[in-house]
């Protein structure tokens, strides 16, 4: 090749780069459109990170760009669904905060207008191996608990970074819900280890947000109870026994110790009389009959909504939608052929059954000492992580910090209408309940959760007013 070839090669590549605002993001992980999808102006990526090239272990990423000027100067935001063992494809990127939720008939996608890549590009990880389409080729790698999660988490954003290169500058948001309440504070300490050692690259991490978040057994558990009892749902005599005969104090899933009969009597009455027939991660939210809903799809006809405003039926279509070939291959997905479909949480995953216990507000100590902003938020109609626990533990952490209340307990606004109620504490702690919303938060709630992810990323407190700065 001559010089004048190699020349013309150069300047076509720089005008390649150029012509994409100075990206280099891998065109092998392009989602060039999924089936069904309504077009949008926005670039989707899709593929595989390997954090164990010995053990064959490999997470499945999703990655979409912000709308607007994503290329200059909107930040990273991470998501991650709990369980343990839960997809974050299936939760945050389809069911809550992506662009796009499965359509009634299981067979296309219809546009999430409070998605939250209006703010900020988002990324979703199926997290750890054996949870979705990330897999191992070493069967022991199917057992796991927190520790090896939050390492391969670090594995991951370093090879995810190597993809795209050019959010290596940007700011860092980690962000999750649930059981995200141990993934999330733990990956965080994890990047802050590798900063504190690091000659070369370090992680910008701007805030850590965590929705409805498992923190601390021995307040969350009798939370469920307390959550039961004010909400009507158990009787006085039920919710009196569980409060008066039930000592929680270092409860721990494995070996509840101080947990008496006639307590465990009182819980099991409980849960009878709560029974199947209400959604504990949102107490008012109708249920779906998955029987039915399965019969309809196989049959293309399945397209209504049972709660006003809600498909309450989306898991069995979005199951459906991803056990697709088409969508798999559209997706860059499932490369390996795994021998079972697609599902929203493991079934095989061997997850340590006492990492649960670990309390997790040393951690978040830890995170505001480094001065990074920690918020909570709590969907207020959710019986299984319930407010009453997480805004205790909040208070109870600024208290361990001495942090004084910098915004007192009062509303927040969105659409001069009240989205919730929030406190801060030390300018860097901030607890807040989103009006009507379950546990899973954007999708009960979607425009008030888009208000209150607005405002973390923009480092503003929440709307006090009926006029909010933040639309």
């Amino acid at each position: 090749m001559g010089r004048w070839e190699k020349w013309t090669l150069v300047v076509v590549g720089v005008l390649l780069v150029a012509a994409r605002g100075g990206e280099a993001y891998p065109e092998e992980d392009l989602v060039r459109g999924l089936p069904g999808q309504p077009k949008v102006g926005f670039r989707q990526y899709a593929g595989y990170v390997g954090v164990d090239e010995k053990a064959g272990r490999s997470l499945f990423y999703y990655f979409v760009e912000a709308e607007g000027d994503a290329a200059h100067n909107k930040p990273l935001t991470l998501w991650l669904n709990g369980g343990p063992g839960c997809s974050s494809m299936g939760g945050g990127a389809f069911t809550e905060l992506g662009p796009f939720f499965p359509r009634g008939d299981g067979r296309g996608l219809v546009i999430n207008k409070h998605s939250w890549n209006k703010v900020s590009n988002l990324l979703f990880v199926e997290s750890p191996a054996g949870v979705g389409w990330s897999y191992s080729n070493t069967s022991s790698d199917y057992t796991t608990g927190d520790e090896k999660t939050a390492d391969d988490m670090l594995m991951f954003l370093m090879g995810w970074y190597d993809k795209f290169p050019e959010f290596k500058s940007r700011g860092l948001f980690l962000t999750g819900e649930s059981y995200a309440g141990h993934y999330i504070p733990q990956l965080a300490i994890a990047l802050l280890n590798h900063n504190k050692h690091s000659t070369g690259f370090r992680f910008h991490i701007k805030g850590v947000a965590i929705g409805n978040p498992l923190l601390k057994l021995d307040r969350d558990i009798p939370a469920t109870y307390e959550f039961f009892w004010s909400h009507g749902m158990i009787s006085d005599e039920i919710g009196l026994t569980i409060m008066n005969q039930c000592d929680f104090e270092d409860y721990v899933f494995s070996n509840p110790h101080n947990v008496t009969q006639s307590c465990n009597d009182a819980i099991a009455a409980a849960n009878r009389v709560v029974g199947d027939y209400v959604n504990a991660y949102d107490v008012i939210l109708d249920v779906c009959y998955p029987a039915v809903v399965e019969q309809e799809l196989r049959l293309r006809k399945f397209a209504t909504k049972i709660s006003v405003g809600v498909d309450v039926c989306m898991t069995s279509e979005r199951r459906f939608y991803f056990n697709l070939p088409k969508v798999q291959s559209a997706l860059h997905a499932n490369r390996t052929n795994l021998p079972y479909s697609w599902s929203m949480c493991s079934d095989f995953l061997n997850y340590s059954s006492t990492d649960g216990n670990i309390d997790i507000l040393p951690l978040l100590k830890r995170i505001i000492n480094h001065r990074i902003p920690v918020w909570v938020f709590s969907g207020d109609q959710d019986s299984v992580v319930p407010l009453l626990g997480s805004r205790t533990l909040v208070r109870e952490l600024a208290h361990d910090m001495k942090f004084g209340t910098t915004v007192p307990y009062s509303a927040w606004f969105h659409q001069g209408q009240v989205g919730g109620w929030a406190t801060e504490y030390g300018n860097l702690l901030t607890f807040a309940t989103v009006r009507g919303a379950a546990h899973m938060v954007p999708y009960a709630q979607p425009a008030r959760a888009l208000t209150l992810f607005k405002s973390f990323i923009a480092g503003q407190r929440l709307p006090n007013t009926t006029y909010p700065s933040i639309d």
